[in-house]
């Protein structure tokens, strides 16, 4: 009758759910790297650093998640974010 097809979710409720999802990756990705750097580096991080990770783009995060491997301390995470983040 008026074109509507009413067993497709709105594009609107559509793309929130996608938001919702991408903000979730974001904040286990921040969780997994906080829990691997304090590991990695055997301390636990800074409130300024743990602050800083929460700023990161989910591709920064991975990027980073890779590089802690080499860290053997603080002054490589940042000199790290110096360069990256």
């Amino acid at each position: 009758m008026l074109g509507l097809n009413l067993t497709q979710e709105p594009r609107a409720i559509r793309e929130a759910k996608a938001e919702g999802r991408e903000e979730g990756r974001e904040s286990e990705a921040i969780a997994l790297v906080t829990r691997q750097l304090t590991r990695r580096l055997q301390q636990e991080l800074p409130e300024a650093m743990r602050s800083r990770l929460t700023t990161l783009p989910l591709p920064v995060l991975e990027d980073l998640s890779e590089a802690l491997l080499d860290f053997t301390g603080l002054s490589d995470l940042e000199q790290w974010l110096a360069q990256h983040g």
